[in-house]
């Protein structure tokens, strides 16, 4: 299960009346952008006129056992962010979506998850936040769970609404919005395929496994496996910009089968192992707008695809950059999906949570693409290695000024001249050697020793 909730906003104001749970079920897919499956949509509405504000959802649990707990936190969760974001929620609309399993109707479907949407109610409650609708969906049909009139909530349920003959539709095609389809689709892209060599792909990561440990660990060898890792990254990226564009025809599927085999399985284990480090992977974060940002998805795609086997966890890396740049280019729908199988990976991934979360509180992705950009520019100015392979010489390290190295010479030969033992000469005593003087002059040395010291001593 994720347990990491998402949330979108809307992106612009949009005046739309919905009536009744028809349409608001048929609203679901253009609010997410994708057709949620298997999932708790939760959506806060506020003001008297009911807008649309904060939106959350979440993989449902497959335990009831943890039906409760999970009521609790997406509740706070809701009304907490909307509190951050704009202001408390006046009502809250809940979804559950979920196709029957083998064997199972749509309508027991409806009846499994009753309980699950009294607990939400009921956490929505004790918020002072009512639950205006809950409603399932499942099969291409939806009931309410708070419409007790048999009328127009039958016990058989409703058929959804034929795709594009409603209002929200008509709304969202104006607005350019686009539904991508099912969550399960949008997640099939990022996992590995039958197009993927397993057992290659298994070997491949092995033995880049046991060429790099050894390497990683060595901080010099740490660093030029980051340089390495960004310099073929970069290579993989211009090849698959340089690969002839789809047909018009083709799916997504058809591209991603095309990406695959664009790719050996000796480049992906490599790439996949180095961005386990964390400032390699923060490094490949600035392929991320423009030109290269398409080429880059591409790459951090295939890339998750190739995480087979044992290596799954390694899937957060890839996974977390799909997300970031899917979220710098504008496509939040997809930053969600990728972000949350990256904590699907990885649940303790810090770089995926700071994302995922960041992009659930609505914030603006150009505060991070700033701070990138200035990194990418101090280390280009330094003569480091920049994304896409350019390798820039670095400068000599300024010396100190010459006047400070004779000075430095001078105080080296002075100290050694006071190390080395004084040489007797050839004539007389050694120089600083005691050299007897007659008794009266003894004395007279001595006495004006003592009034001088006398003297000192009365001020005088």
């Amino acid at each position: 299960m994720n347990k990491h909730p998402e949330s979108t906003e809307p992106a612009d104001e949009q005046h739309i009346t919905l009536r009744g749970p028809a349409e608001l079920a048929d609203a679901l897919p253009y609010l997410m952008g994708f057709h949620p499956s298997d999932s708790v949509v939760m959506v806060a509405l506020h003001g008297g006129l009911g807008r649309f504000g904060g939106r959350l959802r979440l993989d449902i649990p497959s335990s009831p056992a943890e039906w409760t707990r999970v009521s609790n936190q997406l509740a706070r969760s809701l009304v907490s962010g909307s509190e951050r974001r704009d202001s408390r929620p006046d009502a809250i609309v809940v979804f559950l979506c979920q196709d029957p399993a083998e064997g199972e109707s749509a309508n027991q479907v409806m009846e499994r998850l009753r309980p699950f949407a009294q607990r939400l109610r009921t956490a929505c409650g004790a918020l002072d936040v009512p639950v205006l609708e809950a409603l399932c969906v499942s099969d291409g049909r939806y009931w309410s769970y708070c419409c007790p009139d048999t009328r127009c909530c039958p016990a058989e349920g409703n058929p959804l609404a034929l795709p594009g003959t409603t209002v929200m539709a008509a709304a969202a095609a104006y607005a350019g919005i686009r539904v991508r389809g099912s969550l399960r689709d949008m997640e099939a892209r990022l996992m590995p395929r039958d197009t993927v060599p397993v057992e290659e792909q298994l070997r491949a990561l092995d033995a880049a496994g046991a060429r790099l440990v050894s390497r990683i660990l060595d901080v010099r060898g740490r660093r030029q496996v980051a340089d390495e890792t960004l310099v073929l990254a970069g290579k993989l990226i211009e090849r698959l910009g340089r690969a002839a564009a789809a047909p018009s025809g083709a799916t997504e599927s058809d591209i991603d089968t095309a990406d695959d085999r664009l790719i050996d399985a000796e480049e992906a284990a490599a790439v996949i192992l180095g961005l386990q480090d964390r400032e390699t992977r923060d490094r490949a974060a600035e392929w991320m707008e423009g030109r290269e940002a398409e080429g880059a998805l591409r790459l951090w795609r295939a890339l998750a695809r190739r995480c087979v086997g044992p290596y799954v966890e390694h899937s957060a890396a890839p996974l977390a950059l799909v997300g970031w740049v899917s979220w710098s280019t504008g496509d939040e729908p997809a930053a969600r999906v990728a972000l949350g199988l990256a904590l699907r990976a990885d649940p303790d991934y810090t770089f995926a949570q700071l994302l995922h979360q960041a992009c659930n509180d609505g914030l603006d992705p150009e505060t991070l693409r700033r701070c990138l950009r200035g990194e990418r520019s101090l280390r280009a100015a330094h003569g480091g290695t920049v994304p896409g392979g350019e390798h820039r010489p670095r400068r000599p390290a300024p010396g100190p000024p010459r006047r400070r190295q004779a000075r430095t010479r001078e105080a080296e030969s002075m100290n050694a001249a006071r190390r080395t033992p004084p040489k007797p000469g050839p004539a007389g005593p050694a120089r600083g050697t005691f050299r007897s003087r007659p008794a009266g002059t003894r004395r007279r040395v001595r006495v004006q020793r003592m009034r001088a010291r006398r003297g000192t001593r009365t001020g005088h």
